[in-house]
């Protein structure tokens, strides 16, 4: 497959004195709230569903010691209904190619693989998307610096996420991250408290605190630690761990949330998932729920499109859910002990 031409992206790049103030140093937070202040005046679809997500509506549940919040965002309802399937990928547009991009649509170039762009379908107060420029398959296994990278990069005001080909991406056909605003999501704030009620350490040092958490309706690995280096080889050592347990040909089904702290480090969840969506989504009439969880989901805000799902929506359908769409024990098990163990090795 070719790659960009650089030139051939220039018309769509935000440019500005500040921009580049912001750029220049690195502080890529900055740099994507001032272009989301000037989208919304020059993209009337933007500031549409900016417009849009004032009026959201939100439940607030409370579990076993964390939080789950349910959002009825009817803007929405292209991505939760988004057919992913190959016939339908293959008949439709790329929405990510900058080529086929809305003519108001602008973008920062991040380091030289990346745009940074506005979503204009928000679930946060500020929402960006950050597609590779070229059209390559959705995959983190050899991205996976790039999502620690960005987060860092991005850490003044965001949290960056990656949903799998299989378990969220809409558009699973090309490479993409998405970061929206920190503390947005309730498991940023619990980060150390689902640790330290749900975890069991898997791995200690200096620079690094691995966990494997099963907090009752989601398995993740959790990893803590300041060191890039330490963290992409945990992370390696990990997904072959998993790819060799659940063998799929595109990767495992995984979400990842990445947060950076300054002067802390990264502080990151891996979501380990069996299905895309659960029976409930695949029911008929009132039993129908369209909620197609992804990472923002996993982090404890859940997406309702409709109405009706959103007004009958409780805490014991939230579980079913949940535990339908998340690894089984047998297997999470299994990855722990071998993660733990491979990382004890020297």
């Amino acid at each position: 497959m070719s790659k960009t031409n650089y030139k051939d992206i220039e018309k769509i790049l935000f440019t500005s004195d500040a921009l580049q103030s912001f750029t220049g140093t690195g502080d890529y937070g900055s740099a994507a709230r001032l272009l989301l202040e000037n989208q919304k005046l020059s993209w009337p679809q933007l500031a549409g569903g900016y417009e849009s997500l004032n009026s959201v509506q939100v439940k607030n549940f409370e579990l076993d010691g964390f939080k789950l919040k349910v959002q009825f965002n009817p803007g929405r309802i292209v991505s939760s209904s988004a057919k992913v399937d190959e016939k339908s990928i293959r008949e439709r547009k790329c929405f990510l190619c900058y080529e086929n991009l809305p003519a108001e649509q602008k973008g920062i170039l991040y380091g030289t693989g990346y745009l940074i762009l506005c979503n204009p379908f928000p679930i946060f107060p500020e929402h960006f998307t950050v597609p590779d420029i070229n059209h390559y398959p959705q995959r983190i296994k050899d991205s996976f610096k790039d999502l620690l990278s960005l987060s860092k990069d991005l850490e003044k005001y965001y949290t960056v996420f990656y949903n799998g080909p299989r378990c969220g991406a809409s558009a699973p056909d090309h490479m993409h991250f998405q970061a929206g605003t920190k503390l947005f999501m309730p498991i940023d704030e619990e980060f150390s408290h689902l640790n330290n009620s749900y975890g069991e350490i898997l791995f200690e040092s200096n620079d690094l605190s691995t966990y494997g958490v099963d907090d009752g309706i989601r398995r993740f690995i959790s990893v803590e630690g300041n060191s890039e280096k330490q963290i992409i080889k945990l992370f390696n050592k990990f997904y072959n761990i998993y790819a060799n347990l659940i063998k799929n040909e595109d990767e495992p089904m995984m979400n990842i949330l990445s947060f950076y702290e300054d002067g802390k480090g990264w502080r990151i969840n891996i979501f380990l998932r069996q299905k895309h969506r659960s029976s409930h989504y695949f029911e008929e009439g009132d039993n129908n729920i369209l909620l197609s969880p992804a990472s923002v989901d996993l982090g404890g805000v859940c997406i309702t499109p409709l109405e009706k799902d959103f007004d009958k929506i409780t805490t014991d359908i939230l579980t079913e859910i949940f535990r339908q769409i998340t690894i089984g024990k047998e297997y999470f098990d299994y990855i722990k002990t071998s993660l733990s163990r491979q990382l004890r090795e020297k």
